[in-house]
């Protein structure tokens, strides 16, 4: 990360200077032609007037061309250096963006090799163990549970990554369908308490509310809103989801009493990649794809999806479609 600023301030640095540069340029540039002409026209009148080839109206008519010049000079002269900055501030907020994005990059990369690296590792280890050792069966159940749940959270990483990729190239192939939201939203918080039992998930899920959908997407999308409140609410909170309608729309909430996000970061913890809080003091795990997923997913159903601070402390995320 001090290489990624590093190499940021230094890019700034020679953008700027270069920019100084190209605009003195443009000053210089009108500043030799305004003195050329300038130049020319005193040259004109006085090579006439020795010549006794000139009068008052002639003078007047030579100033009245320079003074078109002149303004042909500054009309250029703003139009090119408009063009030139507007040009020059896209291109350095292009820039910006993908140095910034690359750096994102990268700390996903580490990020994805240390949640794969944490499943295999914990899987191989209890195959060993289970090989190698004559334990008995209660022993044997256990490790092979724990090998289970640890296969799930690999197979949750790998399709929230290549969900990404689809959306990101535009290829997830649209199968909906009339779906029950209220039952996906039972599963979930059961296989919730299955894979964290030591949280409580406490819900409030009204019946037989419908819409047209995807089910994985939209399973999808409620399993990485509770992952997330999850990851950032303190060990003793509960979670609470809450489905039900609200007027002509279904609305789905999801609430932690964790740290909150920050006015300044809630509009950002939707983007790819991005995670709450300093990479170097974070210490929740993650991958920065659920929230952006989740989004993606909402979008897909043509529904919204926003963040709000939860009271005393937290965060409720809510979403909303339009019911069928």
């Amino acid at each position: 990360m001090p290489f990624s600023i590093s190499k940021l301030v230094w890019v700034r640095i020679i953008y700027w200077l270069f920019l100084t540069y190209m605009v003195a340029a443009f000053i210089w540039w009108y500043v030799a032609l305004v003195q050329q002409n300038e130049l020319l026209t005193a040259t004109k009148i006085e090579t006439l007037t020795a010549k006794g080839q000139i009068d008052q109206q002639h003078i007047a008519n030579i100033e009245a061309f320079a003074a078109r010049k002149t303004k042909q000079y500054i009309g250029e002269g703003l139009t090119f250096l408009l063009l030139f900055l507007l040009g020059a501030i896209y291109v350095y907020r292009s820039l910006l963006k993908q140095l910034k994005y690359s750096t994102l990059q990268q700390n996903f990369m580490m990020a994805v090799t240390h949640e794969l690296k944490t499943p295999i590792a914990v899987t191989q280890l209890n195959l060993e163990t289970i090989v190698k050792r004559d334990l008995q069966p209660e022993q044997q159940q256990h490790l092979i549970q724990n090998t289970l749940k640890e296969t799930r959270r690999l197979d949750a990483l790998c399709n929230n990554i290549l969900l990404a990729s689809q959306f990101e190239m535009g290829q997830f192939e649209n199968s909906k369908q009339l779906v029950d939201l209220s039952t996906i939203a039972v599963q979930c918080i059961q296989s919730f308490e299955e894979r964290y039992s030591n949280r409580k998930c406490i819900g409030s899920i009204d019946a037989a509310i419908q819409l047209q959908g995807e089910p994985l997407l939209l399973q999808l999308m409620i399993n990485n809103l509770l992952d997330n409140a999850n990851k950032y609410a303190a060990p003793e909170t509960d979670i609470f989801i809450d489905l039900h309608l609200a007027g002509k729309d279904i609305e789905l909430t999801v609430k932690d009493q964790g740290i909150g996000i920050a006015l300044e970061e809630r509009s950002k913890v939707f983007d790819k990649f991005y995670r709450v809080g300093a990479e170097k003091t974070r210490s929740t795990k993650g991958t920065g794809l659920g929230l952006y997923l989740c989004k993606k997913i909402v979008t897909f159903h043509a529904g919204s999806i926003f963040v709000k601070p939860n009271q005393p402390k937290g965060s409720i995320f809510v979403v909303q479609f339009k019911a069928d």
